[in-house]
């Protein structure tokens, strides 16, 4: 099977293109910068260069697949780039899932994330859940791909959307939001933690669901990466366990840091170095909601947290962003 895929040489899509090449499946990417793309003559059929924007090069790259996984957008919560989320996020899936329906591609997968059904109303979040309206550049970006890819749907295009948790884990191409703040509480930056908490998984897992949504028979609707809500205390204590470092830290309810978040994100736009205090990070642990347990994930089981946090450190210690003392070498981090 063809398979084109945007945001190929990022995190999610990244893992998404292996576990789809070492099913024998051939690639097809979409990429802003070809020379990022490390080309496999066997399993990446060709690179079309363009952005998701693009219209011209987003043709071109769908024509004749036998599937679309629509993973690229920009997630970060840093307020630099806010412009950049509104241009890339919802405009590119109105262009991609556009182009693809045009062309007839018989099975389109769009990646979404849980963050655009927040905020949610109490309880638990699901596949029938209504779109959110967040108070926040990124989730609200990626509020607007939704509900075009829900429009898709209600048009019985074959489109399915899949709702990724928050991500870590190894070998992340740009060093994303979660894999950046584990590094950061590694390395004494994030002394101050909201209260709440977010939903959590593995790329790796991720990844495994896309395969499924993309080569599984019958496969339609909504679909959420494996994961769980994890709070900010056990995050913090799963990585203490594979480190066995204190990392002490302060808690504040979430709601009563926005402020001070807010204020951060001002300051970054001047700033030039990275500050790891962000409105967007504490909004979402001020509105996040646990993901229903019947929810389906095409049967994929999310690996333990501990594993996760274990994976991650090891590799970025292998990578030079953490230093040994920071990984806890020689104890939890080094089995």
């Amino acid at each position: 099977m063809l398979v084109c895929v945007t945001g190929g040489t990022g995190f999610v899509g990244s893992h998404s293109v292996q576990a789809l090449t070492r099913a024998g499946h051939r690639v097809r990417l979409l990429a802003r910068d070809p020379s990022l793309v490390d080309v496999d003559a066997e399993t990446i059929a060709d690179v079309v260069a363009g952005d998701v924007t693009d219209e011209a090069a987003v043709a071109r790259a769908v024509k004749g697949v036998d599937a679309v996984l629509h993973a690229a957008a920009v997630y970060s919560f840093d307020s630099r780039r806010h412009a950049e989320m509104r241009r890339v996020n919802t405009r590119g899936a109105e262009v991609v899932l556009g182009a693809a329906r045009r062309a007839g591609v018989g099975r389109i997968v769009h990646v979404s994330t849980v963050g655009a059904l927040y905020p949610a109303p109490p309880g638990v979040i699901g596949p029938t859940s209504p779109v959110g309206r967040p108070r926040e550049t990124y989730l609200a970006s990626k509020a607007g791909a939704e509900e075009v890819a829900r429009g898709h749907q209600l048009d019985g295009v074959p489109v399915v959307i899949t709702y990724p948790p928050a991500m870590a884990g190894p070998a992340d191409p740009h060093l994303g939001d979660q894999n950046a703040r584990i590094r950061d509480v590694l390395r004494g930056l994030m002394p101050m933690w909201p209260t709440g908490g977010f939903p959590l998984g593995d790329v790796r897992d991720t990844a495994e669901l896309h395969l499924r949504a993309l080569t599984a028979p019958d496969v339609g609707g909504r679909h959420f990466g494996p994961g769980r809500y994890v709070a900010t205390r056990e995050f913090l204590g799963a990585l203490r366990e594979v480190t066995g470092r204190p990392l002490r830290a302060a808690y504040l309810p979430a709601r009563a840091m926005l402020p001070a978040a807010r204020l951060a994100d001002l300051a970054q736009r001047w700033w030039p170095w990275h500050i790891p205090a962000q409105y967007g990070a504490v909004y979402t642990c001020a509105v996040a909601t646990p993901v229903d347990a019947s929810a389906s994930t095409l049967g994929v089981e999310a690996r333990p947290l501990a594993a996760t946090m274990r994976d991650t450190v090891r590799w970025l210690r292998e990578t030079g962003r953490i230093t040994a003392r920071q990984a806890g070498a020689g104890r939890a981090a080094a089995r």
